[in-house]
């Protein structure tokens, strides 16, 4: 096995605060990434933005625990990166980074970096990123047209 890097980008006519906003949105998760679940876990009645070290919880829609994700950096509006801490990537590093775009809205590149990685899985990852960077965008692009 060797390690993998894949990355994926897309436009969104939102701003970088909504598409920020979105990633840390966990309640919003199921409305635009395969996942039914997405958990912050912080203690029981705290209740504050998410910050580097929380960790969450991701579910599948059979509610199977598909992994568990640190975050490692948070720069608002900019840039959200996170690492597995469990489950079946746990050498897993991924990145979303946001700027600002000529044309208006916001690019948005999605990156991971898997340190054990089957040869033959770059295609298959780089497509599934690049699905959920699509859905990001159109999920903040909704946003836009709702509030409008």
């Amino acid at each position: 096995m060797t390690s993998l890097t894949v990355t994926a980008s897309s436009h969104s006519s939102a701003s970088a605060a909504i598409v920020y906003a979105a990633l840390l949105d966990a309640e919003c998760w199921p409305l635009w990434s395969p996942y039914a679940d997405v958990e912050w876990d912080v203690p029981a009645g705290v209740d504050r933005p998410a910050r580097v070290g929380d960790l969450r919880t991701i579910r599948a829609s059979t509610g199977r625990t598909c992994c568990r994700e640190r975050v490692v950096e948070m720069v608002p509006d900019q840039r959200f990166s996170y690492e597995q801490s469990a489950g079946l990537f746990a050498s897993h590093r991924g990145a979303v980074d946001l700027a600002g775009a000529s044309r208006g809205g916001t690019n948005i590149t999605w990156s991971a970096t898997y340190r054990h990685a089957l040869p033959f899985a770059h295609r298959f990852r780089r497509r599934r990123l690049q699905v959920w960077v699509h859905d990001l965008a159109s999920y903040a692009n909704s946003i836009v047209i709702r509030n409008a």
